[in-house]
């Protein structure tokens, strides 16, 4: 495995995908990582970085960020050791980060974590104690110093020792600063040597100031000296600072105590952050290379579209396509040195091992592949002096080991087969191999000058020629890799362009065998043929592009148009439920305003005003405003009869139809509750035979009152504003009618903008007295109480 890895230069690309890790644990798994060859695995593998390309795309980047290696602190741990104050704060940090971690995949409540199942699982198993965390942050300042308040005894001892030592600077400083001792003092200052409290005094004076000298300058002129006044003081401060380390330590091994039942917890959250970061390092690296997940089959084949080599800079790299396992199991190319073939294989063989570990391959969106349970590849001289190897040698001895182990589902990657011995032999060699592996089953793509092979791959069934394009006018490869086309001999063609002598041209072709000859130009047929295919192919690719352009740009177009239509109906609908929910309004006030009026001429008044505005309600189209009843057909001429129930769409409301006859406008006359009105035919709706309207208007079974037919909530969860006001209006008209109140309308928390379109509707009602948001244990913010007039 090793070999194949670094044949294929997969370390590099390990290498690259390691510096988009985050975190030491990443990076170290990243460079210990190697493909796999099973195919579950491979699929989860996948599924995993794009479901992390999905959540980079809409969560942003995860919060990694870089600690210090905690396994020596976890194994003192495990021991039941105390740890240090770094230590203890590393994993503070670790636990605060597995926090942040779940806090990133969870925290957003609206966000469906279901289409996320493949790394979801990690998330969830990461540890997080807030509680040792913050007692960890909140005792040490740094990996130095622990806080005063870390316990009270500390905090004493502290406050005592900064007390004396306040006492001792303040008595320094008086010999500093005094007439009689000031001549004596290098420079006024306090400072410390032997961790106690000194001054600086000038050598020639050493007997002026009572003391003990702790120390002494490099040139010898200074004398640090403690003064015999603050002796006790400083042994003090000292007592009190061994009293302080001891009391450290208490609780350094206190908050080491409260780890010791975590260690398996906290070591499994390293394994988990490894996991995570080098999933998220993976498709991050594939979002930067504008690399994609391959779709993966059980078919057996590959199919590369527009692949690329990865460590080829974008500048110059020339995609190409490739395919082995449908049409044909091996694949043969041939073509100038340093024309690309080379390349080619590695690039089949890399993007593989890339796929098998999970990370995003350089190709198109369409690409297949399948997961082979062995790679094998030969490719480049291992000639060895140590070993007395021969390049011929060299390849054979890989060439022995391929053939023992290849079977159907192996992939076999074969550079310059047969080379480096004479060229007959090895040809010969070369086609022995290749028909053996196809007898195998496996899948093989070889590079070879032979045009021995060529014309094997033309006439044998299961394989075909490819070949590189060679560009005659400037004498350089094109590395278009061109399927079905066998390499052209261009060793005339170059050396008559670099000026060789005709004569010599001449006399090389005369040694050419006749049928050598003619394969030649047989091949030279293909090529240029093939060649122009290509443009043709490459002119339909480019005129398809701007076709599909042009439709998705009219579809566009269409949708835009469909969109406007859509909203300029709803708006049309809106308008029409404004005015239907005004006109209702009026028409109550006046059936209130004629109960109660006593006055003949009045009462007219108001009927011709009533009619008036029954008039504009019968104006509205039946399909203007939204209903339950919308899909119903239209009430018929020969359904109309006396008592007939019928729904009412303008009104939203039940009623009963009260005459046979049908004027000549189609409208029959029709009550509702205790209106009285002529209703357009097409405004009608038949009711289903286990409903029937009493001489009220309002819809009752056979045995049930107005009261009993009428629930104590509505649930309009789910509704949008529109639909929810048409539900609403028809709810409040039957519960008015039955003299129920109050009650309740379920609308739920959601975004509040279905509460605050119910609310705004409730405001214009006339039935609704007055109206509030649930209390504890009616369902809060979740539920609005109604009271009727």
């Amino acid at each position: 495995m090793e070999a194949l890895l670094a044949k294929l230069e997969y370390e590099q690309i390990i290498e690259r995908v390691a510096n988009y890790c985050k975190t030491y644990l990443g990076k170290k798994r990243c460079l210990a990582m190697q493909p796999q060859f099973q195919f579950e695995e491979v699929q989860a593998l996948l599924t995993e970085t794009e479901q992390a390309i999905s959540l980079l795309f809409r969560k942003g980047t995860p919060s990694f960020f870089e600690i210090d290696e905690v396994e020596p602190y976890l194994k003192a741990l495990a021991s039941e050791q105390a740890i240090s104050m770094k230590g203890l704060l590393t994993i503070a940090k670790l636990l605060n980060m597995c926090d942040e971690l779940r806090t990133y995949f969870y925290g957003d409540e609206s966000f469906d974590i279901s289409s996320f199942s493949a790394i979801e699982k990690y998330f969830a198993k990461l540890y997080t104690n807030p509680s040792i965390e913050k007692n960890i942050f909140d005792k040490i300042i740094d990996e130095n110093t622990v806080a005063d308040n870390a316990s009270s005894k500390l905090a004493s001892l502290r406050k005592n020792r900064k007390s004396l030592e306040q006492q001792v600077k303040d008595k320094l400083n008086s010999y500093l600063h005094s007439s009689t001792y000031a001549k004596y003092i290098m420079e006024p200052i306090v400072t410390i040597r032997n961790n106690r409290y000194v001054i600086p005094v000038k050598e020639e004076y050493r007997d002026k100031i009572n003391g003990f000298i702790h120390d002494t300058s490099s040139s010898g002129s200074t004398l640090y000296i403690e003064p015999t006044a603050v002796f006790e003081w400083n042994n003090q401060i000292h007592q009190i600072q061994a009293e302080e380390e001891i009391e450290i330590e208490k609780i350094l091994q206190i908050l080491s105590a409260s780890l010791f039942g975590y260690v398996e917890e906290l070591a499994n959250n390293l394994r988990l952050i490894a996991i995570l970061d080098l999933i998220f390092a993976k498709a991050k690296y594939g979002i930067d290379q504008d690399d994609v997940v391959p779709t993966l089959n059980q078919e057996n084949f590959i199919s590369l579209s527009r692949a690329k080599h990865p460590l080829i800079s974008k500048e110059q790299v020339v995609p190409i396509d490739i395919a082995l396992g449908k049409d044909y199991t091996s694949l043969l190319i041939t073509g100038p040195n340093t024309g690309g073939k080379t390349v080619a294989l590695k690039t089949i063989g890399l993007l593989l091992l890339m796929a098998y570990s999970g990370i995003p391959i350089p190709c198109h969106e369409t690409s297949s592949i399948c997961v082979f349970s062995q790679v094998f590849a030969d490719i480049g001289d291992e000639q060895s002096i140590q070993e007395s190897l021969s390049t011929f040698s060299a390849h054979m001895k890989n060439i022995v080991e391929i053939t023992n182990q290849a079977d159907s589902n192996t992939l076999v990657l074969l550079d310059e087969l047969g080379s480096g011995t004479d060229p007959l032999e090895g040809a010969s060699l070369a086609m022995s191999v290749l028909n053996f592996l196809q007898s195998q089953g496996s899948l093989v793509c070889c590079t070879t000058h032979y045009h021995e092979l060529k014309e094997f791959a033309l006439v044998t069934e299961g394989f075909e020629n490819a070949s590189f394009e060679f560009d005659l006018e400037n004498l350089k490869p094109t590395y278009r890799l061109l399927i079905g086309v066998p390499g052209r001999s261009n060793a005339f063609a170059i050396s008559k362009r670099l000026g060789l002598n005709p004569q010599i041209l001449e006399n090389a072709s005369s040694f050419l065998k006749e049928d050598t000859v003619h394969i030649e130009e047989l091949l030279k047929s293909i090529y240029e043929d093939k060649l122009v295919i290509e443009k043709q192919k490459e002119e339909t690719v480019k005129n398809l592009h701007q076709a599909e352009s042009l439709r998705k740009s009219l579809e566009k177009n269409q949708n835009d148009v469909e969109q406007k239509r859509k909203e300029l109906l709803e708006k049309a609908k809106m308008e029409a439920r404004d005015l239907l929910l005004s006109a209702k309004e009026e028409v109550n006030e006046i059936i209130k305003e004629l109960e109660q009026t006593q006055d003949t001429k009045q009462a007219n008044h108001l009927r011709n005003h009533l009619n008036e505005k029954m008039a504009s309600v019968n104006r509205i189209p039946a399909n203007a405003v939204a209903s339950s009843h919308e899909k119903t057909p239209s009430l018929k001429r020969e359904d109309v009869k006396k008592d007939l129930a019928v729904y009412v769409i303008p009104l939203q409301a039940n009623g009963i139809v009260l005459s046979d006859s049908i004027n000549k406008a189609e409208e029959v006359q029709i009550q509702v509750g205790s209106m009285k009105m002529n209703m357009k035919l097409q405004n009608l709706r038949k009711l289903n035979n286990a409903e029937k309207i009493s001489s009220h208007g309002v819809v009752t079974t056979k045995q049930e009152s107005k009261s009993q037919t009428v629930s104590s909530e509505i649930n309009v969860i789910g509704q949008n504003v529109e639909e929810a006001v048409a539900l609403i209006d028809k709810y409040l008209d039957n519960c008015y009618l039955a003299h129920f109140s109050p009650v309740r309308i379920v609308h739920g928390k959601g975004t509040g903008k279905l509460r605050q379109g119910i609310h705004a509707y409730l405001k214009t009602n006339s039935h609704v007295k007055s109206y509030r948001l649930g209390t504890f244990g009616e369902g809060e913010m979740g539920v609005t109480i109604v009271e009727l007039k």
